[in-house]
């Protein structure tokens, strides 16, 4: 599969420089149910995603599972989908 069947990883909605106001309320991160990678080993390199979110929402947070608190990675669902296709090849 090629890259470009994976559609875009993240959307930046403003450019960078520029602000913009927000309605709504703050998500907080921690509250997410968020389930450790079935293709991850015990090597350290787990990601966890949350999927309760990716059904309501539409995108799908990602993270690392060593940094709870760090950064999250929200991608599409079609490029998780390209993500999850291509960790399956892999573990062949």
């Amino acid at each position: 599969m090629s890259r470009a069947h994976l559609g875009p990883l993240l959307t930046f909605p403003e450019r960078p420089g520029h602000s913009q106001r927000r309605k709504g309320t703050p998500m907080t991160i921690k509250s997410l149910d968020w389930i450790k990678s079935s293709y991850s080993g015990n090597g350290g390199a787990c990601v966890e995603w949350a999927p309760s979110y990716a059904s309501t929402h539409g995108v799908v947070p990602v993270r690392d599972s060593k940094q709870s608190d760090g950064p999250v990675l929200m991608v599409s669902t079609i490029a998780f989908a390209g993500l999850v296709t291509m960790a399956r090849s892999d573990a062949r």
